[in-house]
């Protein structure tokens, strides 16, 4: 991935400019962990939000996988999530109403793809959850539900992981186990990881990106240049709406017609609160994302 002078303007509801990223630039390897360290409002969020395709930049662009992102339409946009992203955040935006086989199976069904029990035996085995599949979500702890988090994204075998502060509502032991997976699962496939915790950025990040302002102030690896030509990545399209996916997952598992009810509210509800639909009004972006 290769980022070039991204800049991104909000404007306040009385008419302020807030300039998040002001000529972000970098170089991004295939692997590793590459933490973006920065406090509150100092730009990290919103750089993950423009690299993973969740909002838009207003100038620059980003060279990813041998495409250009700057003029993608909505549509390429949302092919570019399904290809090659996985998302983890802080609050593990899981469905109470399904297990965690099902959880994870959510993410697959939004491909066209079958249930695919090795996958999903696969990817629990991956986290030190074997076994689980028939777990419900309320039964596990705060680091078991995010270690279902980081298997349902990666059951989709995305090139790049987006990792959105996956420790901040974990206690220090618990928050170093997720991120000793996280280190792993870096071997084969990039991660980008937003955190605050400079200790954690440091001790696991392969290389770290701090921000203030909107602006890089520091770099461990600036001088990271692409050595190899990035192969062209092929965008798969969502073959299925999440509402319509969900629907026909709780049907399948012969949720009540209360629990059922998209419309009344209960699921609907739980779905937006859980974050599987990232509301975000204030920038337009009202899409469902796992």
């Amino acid at each position: 991935m290769r980022v070039q002078n991204i800049c991104k303007t909000y404007h306040t509801q009385t008419g302020e400019e807030v300039h998040a990223l002001n000529g972000i630039s970098f170089d991004l390897p295939e692997t590793g962990v590459v933490a973006i360290l920065g406090k509150s409002g100092s730009g990290k969020s919103t750089l993950l939000n423009v690299l993973s395709g969740l909002d838009r930049f207003d100038s620059g662009d980003i060279q990813c996988f041998g495409k250009s992102m700057k003029n993608f339409s909505a549509k390429e946009l949302d092919h570019y999530r399904n290809s090659c992203v996985g998302f983890v955040f802080q609050e593990y935006h899981l469905i109470p109403e399904l297990n965690v086989g099902d959880n994870i199976a959510l993410a697959l069904q939004l491909q066209g793809q079958a249930g695919a029990k090795e996958k999903i035996h696969a990817v629990l085995k991956q986290v030190d959850l074997e076994g689980y599949e028939k777990r419900n979500i309320d039964e596990l702890s705060g680091g078991q539900k995010q270690r279902v988090a980081i298997a349902r994204a990666l059951v989709k075998d995305p090139k790049i992981i987006f990792a959105d502060e996956p420790t901040g509502a974990l206690d220090s032991h618990t928050g170093e186990s997720i991120l000793q997976i996280l280190k792993k699962v870096s071997q084969e496939k990039l991660v980008i990881l937003v955190t605050h915790d400079r200790e954690f950025a440091e001790k696991y990040g392969d290389r770290v990106i701090e921000l203030a302002d909107g602006v890089v102030i520091k770099d461990s690896g600036a001088d990271y240049r692409f050595t190899e030509v990035e192969k062209e990545m092929s965008l798969r399209k969502s073959r299925m709406p999440i509402r319509s996916a969900l629907k026909n997952r709780l049907q399948q598992l012969s949720v009540s017609s209360h629990s059922a009810d998209f419309h009344g509210g209960t699921v609907c509800d739980r779905v937006s609160n859980a974050g599987c639909f990232l509301d975000y009004q204030q920038r337009n972006l009202q899409r469902f994302y796992i």
